[in-house]
């Protein structure tokens, strides 16, 4: 009786030897090339926050701007399909990157309220400048997406993203943006 009770033990502890073994040659899997230029990108889009939240301040309109994103999500639709890509997580990426832009936008907006001023910083005109310069960022994004996307399945995914993005963060308020822009590019199986 004993030996019976013992093999499925020593099954499953080999078993489990094996799938960490299985698990650590993963692990040191390499990251896709096409993984540093999509999240230097978002990274510099997530930047251009502070450019909209300066115009922001200065106009003293609201970070929501619900017909402008309705916009650029559209925009990006049209843009996956001449990319091949599916024009729905299309639509989440770019969702993602407007949430994390916003983030950033209110917490700096709340740094210079209690500040009881914005930083003496250059204002680049956000219709003529800044958002031609997004709209750029954005075809350079869904390149990137589109050389990435056969590796957000891959089970080193969240692996190579959080590396990635420990290497882009500088401070905290863009940290968090920066997570959230990439909180959904791994797809989880």
């Amino acid at each position: 009786m004993y030996t019976t009770l013992r093999l499925p033990h020593l099954l499953l502890c080999a078993l489990s030897c094996l799938i960490a073994s299985g698990a650590q040659a993963d692990a040191s899997a390499p990251p896709p090339a096409s993984l540093q230029p999509l999240l230097a990108t978002m990274n510099e889009r997530l930047y251009m926050g502070d450019q909209v939240a300066l115009s922001k301040w200065d106009s003293r309109r609201p970070i929501q701007d619900s017909a402008r994103e309705a916009q650029v999500i559209a925009n990006a639709r049209k843009q996956a399909l001449s990319r091949q890509l599916n024009p729905d997580e299309v639509a989440e990426l770019i969702a993602a990157q407007i949430e994390a832009s916003k983030l950033v936008q209110y917490g700096l907006l709340a740094q210079w309220q209690a500040a009881g001023k914005a930083p003496d910083l250059p204002r680049p005109d956000l219709e003529k400048e800044v958002r031609p310069h997004l709209d750029e960022l954005q075809k350079r994004l869904l390149q990137a997406f589109a050389e990435f996307a056969p590796y957000r399945t891959d089970p080193n995914c969240a692996q190579w993203l959080a590396k990635g993005r420990s290497a882009l963060i500088k401070d905290g308020l863009h940290g968090q943006g920066l997570i959230r822009a990439t909180g959904d590019l791994c797809v989880v199986n």
